[in-house]
């Protein structure tokens, strides 16, 4: 028998992702992957851990399409819609996060998740184990008795309902065993099990109720009346078979018993390196309410024994560096390279230096910066000596170079960028990896817990620039071998001191504005909330899904989309198709639009200005995404929405610095559409965009077959679509729910888009036989992204590495060439001696302050320098518009 407290957790793998991908919006992370089905996943997954404590926990997964009931069916589940490939690709994440935590998974070949849970449940049970079955699916509720519960999903992700033996009876009038009986008689379109024609959920339980099971039933045949006794002797056979296919099998062969899915929780940092590779930042403050900081006693520390940190070759040992005095470097440093690390407390730019590691040759030292500044001017002196210096992200280095006074030379040379370039996949490439990877040498994270403090902690930051030289020439000999030298050298590494600028410079934020906006934001509120109840006919709780269920379905009448367990949806998907049916709904969305407005973006802009400039510094991002595209955090400027009316609004409280001076904005014209022409020769598509047509409205005119006057803005909207769902490698799927079509008709556009561009496809696909041949993809500037699934047995895997062949091309050139344009917009800044600054970058738009009297010259400089980036075969466009503020700009 267990020990006391022993509880068992088993998990549908497939039925909570599938549930998780419909109810939530198609997201996607840094490197372009659809995330949304393994974050509800792992949402849901969280808190059934903190909730349930269990000591063995499994998630069980469908192994390929085949199953033993094939063998006697072959139509079962026949009747499914293709798996959408954006949820296809999300499988491989989810287990990858699951080992990410420690968790075992359950797979075996011809059977399916359901089976593995009964098999183990039954082997749990036996041994009076306490058993909870996570999943969305009806039919497990079968295995439910004294020692098996049930916790089924509904409403999505958000809320689960629990059935004990008792709870299945309350809900179907049954005991949990005859839910293979219920099945049997009224069958189950989803998994194309048949049943027995014109008998439902009700009539069949009303049967069972009376006779038992399916046996008993036409045992008793005869006792049942009219045309359900007919239907019930036509369909004998069909009954049985479909029973027998409802029926879980629990005496799956597993190598694996209960006891053996004992969990031990993976340390906190190894999940929350496993989250922030797929973006859920929102789930980090939640990763120690399941997980512990420190699992094994030792994290942090490293093992100055056996080398258990991130190398594989050994240790660094501290022990051989004096603090401020010459010592040997562990590392035989190259002659004439300088390596340099800060030991920074805070942020890069408003953080204070405590000290900073030097290395040179054969020496290494630590200088103690404290509250002296005199450090500063010694360093300058020191790097204008001759030698090469290495240090990491360089953009940081130059914006606290630029506040603290002190000089940095122009041509060192970053790891950051080097590592990234060489492996964008990886994203802002972690140092103790570097060094594991070109050293195989262990060092300790210095800002994690149990970090070394006191003089250890000075010895470690000594030896972090000890590595850094140490790795230049490996790095450095990559770039070259990878034709990726060039990009380093003559864009990445100018631009990075371009954006430290920008980030410098800042953008001021009228703060009275955001407030005045807020105001006026928190009135249209009250104002819709009194049109809603005037047209509800009474009030009621808006933030209440089941009061506004209703409301709408029960007062109004309107037709109801999608049914849960405790009524009908009122998500945003079923709101924008009642829409037309009446005027509150529209109502309701604009009223869930402007909260979102007044909580994430006033609120949340106020926060971040720094009342010591006026302004928002937001830190650029160069060495994230997988495309080379930049981004922006504390804050994300480049998700303020525009969409919307109001989301555009926002843009008026950014204004220029200096009384008088104006905004300028530079846009970019549909690039990634115009490097698809270039990459692809298509004729049409290349013509298109050399007459100055209305790509989309020409589109829609080849699409459809119509003159293009006569193309209507419901034609123009499906055809943008596809447009830009195209550079996206975008799915039948994707296209149906952007449109709000079936995904066959959504399926027939695209064939008929590729059938009027046929080089558009052809380009695709021989990209895809290049990357299969080469284990990778170049942009326009060489920028390379591996994709090691490329040749993968996996379907999933493969197919996603497919779709990252086709766009990240696209999207990479369209970042390159916006990058090369910021770098001679800033040149061109400097040698016209202009006082406009440029502040920001977001998507393929520059933001400029300008005074007034440039502002003629300043849009004539930017329209030239941008256009004249790069030579394709048709002509780049620049929008530019100059005003009070952004939003004028526009």
């Amino acid at each position: 028998m267990p020990e006391s407290g022993v509880k068992l957790l088993l998990i549908d793998g497939n039925s909570v992702l599938y549930r998780a991908f419909f109810a939530l919006p198609l997201l996607s992370n840094a490197e372009g992957k659809h995330t949304n089905a393994v974050y509800g996943f792992v949402m849901m997954l969280l808190r059934l851990l903190q909730e349930e404590r269990p000591t063995h926990v499994a998630v069980a997964f469908d192994v390929g399409k085949e199953t033993f009931r094939h063998e006697f069916y072959a139509d079962y589940k026949g009747t499914r819609e293709k798996t959408p490939d954006e949820l296809s690709e999300q499988f491989p994440m989810a287990r990858e996060m699951l080992g990410a935590m420690g968790i075992p998974v359950l797979e075996a070949e011809g059977y399916e998740a359901d089976d593995l849970i009964g098999t183990m449940s039954r082997e749990a049970e036996a041994d009076g184990v306490q058993v909870v079955v996570l999943t969305g699916d009806k039919d497990l509720l079968q295995l439910v008795s004294s020692h098996v519960t049930a916790v089924l999903t509904r409403r999505g992700i958000r809320e689960v309902e629990r059935y004990h033996p008792a709870d299945v009876e309350k809900r179907f009038g049954l005991r949990p065993e005859q839910i293979v009986d219920l099945k049997g008689l009224m069958g189950d379109t989803s998994d194309n099990i048949p049943g027995v024609p014109g008998v439902g959920e009700r009539t069949a339980a009303k049967l069972l109720q009376a006779y038992g099971n399916v046996e008993g039933v036409y045992q008793h045949l005869n006792e049942v009346s009219g045309k359900l006794q007919g239907r019930l002797a036509e369909h004998r056979d069909q009954a049985f078979l479909s029973k027998r296919l409802a029926r879980i099998h629990r005496e799956v062969p597993l190598e694996r018993r209960w006891e053996d899915l004992r969990w031990v929780p993976a340390p906190a940092r190894e999940v929350r390196t496993a989250f922030q590779k797929l973006g859920f930042r929102s789930l980090l403050e939640r990763i120690g309410e399941v997980f512990p900081e420190d699992a094994d006693g030792t994290e942090g520390t490293p093992d100055h024994a056996s080398g258990t940190g991130v190398g594989v070759g050994g240790t660094l040992d501290p022990g051989r560096v004096q603090i401020e005095e010459w010592g040997d470097s562990p590392i035989t440093g190259q002659v004439g390279v300088r390596g340099l690390f800060l030991d920074l407390e805070g942020g890069y730019q408003f953080g204070t230096p405590r000290g900073i590691g030097v290395a040179e040759g054969e020496r290494v030292r630590y200088l103690l910066c404290g509250e002296d500044s005199g450090w500063a001017e010694g360093l300058t002196q020191m790097l204008r000596e001759p030698g090469l210096t290495v240090l990491y992200d360089i953009k940081s280095w130059k914006v606290l170079a630029d506040r603290l006074g002190f000089t940095l030379p122009g041509d060192a040379f970053d790891v950051l960028l080097a590592a990234y370039l060489i492996n964008p996949q990886d994203g802002h490439p972690d140092l103790t990896e570097v060094f594991g990877r070109y050293l195989g040498v262990s060092v300790p994270l210095l800002d994690g817990r149990g970090a070394p403090q006191g003089e250890e902690r000075q010895r470690w930051c000594a030896l972090y620039a000890a590595a850094l030289a140490g790795v230049y020439p490996a790095l450095k000999r990559d770039l070259e071998i990878r034709g990726l030298w060039p990009l380093y050298h003559d864009l990445e590494m100018p631009l990075s001191f371009v954006l430290a600028k920008m980030e410098r410079t800042g953008v001021r934020v009228d703060a009275d504005r955001l407030r005045s906006l807020g105001e006026t934001f928190s009135a249209e509120i009250a104002r819709l909330e009194e049109e809603i109840y005037k047209l509800a006919g009474t009030s009621f709780n808006l933030n209440s899904p089941k009061q506004l269920a209703e409301i709408l379905f029960d007062k109004l009448g309107l037709p109801p989309q999608k049914k849960t367990k405790t009524g009908y949806s009122t998500g945003a998907d079923v709101l924008e198709k009642l829409a037309p049916y009446h005027e509150i709904v529209q109502r309701i969305l604009d009223w869930r639009q402007l909260i979102k407005l007044q909580s994430t973006y006033i609120e949340g802009l106020l926060k971040v200005i720094r009342p010591e400039t006026g302004k928002i510094h937001t830190c650029f991002q160069q060495a994230v995404t997988a495309t080379g595209r930049l981004s922006s955090t504390d804050p994300n400027l480049q998700n303020i929405p525009v969409r919307v009316e109001e989301g555009r609004r926002l843009r008026q409280a950014f204004i220029p610095s200096e009384p008088g001076w104006k905004i300028l904005s530079a846009d970019y014209s549909q690039i990634e559409l115009r490097v698809l022409a270039h990459f692809s020769k298509d004729p049409a598509l290349v013509q298109a965009f050399r007459d100055d047509l209305d790509i989309h409205a020409r589109t829609a005119a080849e699409v459809f077959e119509v003159p293009q006057e006569q193309v209507t803005p419901g034609m123009r909207r499906q055809a943008k679509a596809v447009n830009f769902g195209i550079v996206y490698g975008i799915s039948d799927y994707g296209l149906s729910q952007n449109l709000g079509i079936p995904r066959k008709e959504a399926a027939e556009f695209i064939a008929r888009y590729f059938a009027k561009f046929p080089r558009v496809k052809s380009y695709m696909e021989e990209t895809v036989a290049a990357a299969r041949r080469n284990g990778f993809v170049t942009t326009l500037l060489g920028r390379r992204r591996y994709l090691p699934d490329i040749h993968s047995s996996n379907y999933n895997l493969r197919s996603f590495a497919e779709r990252t062949a086709m766009n990240t091309p696209i999207q990479g050139s369209a970042a390159d060439i916006i990058k090369r344009a910021m770098v001679e917009v800033d040149r061109r800044l400097t040698e016209g001696d202009f006082r406009a600054k440029m502040l920001l970058q977001v998507h393929d738009e520059l933001v400029f302050e300008v005074p007034p009297e440039e502002v003629e010259a300043l849009q004539d400089m930017v329209k030239r320098a941008m256009e004249s980036a790069v030579s394709l075969d048709v002509p780049l466009k620049v929008d530019i518009h100059a005003g009070d503020n952004w939003y004028e700009a526009k």
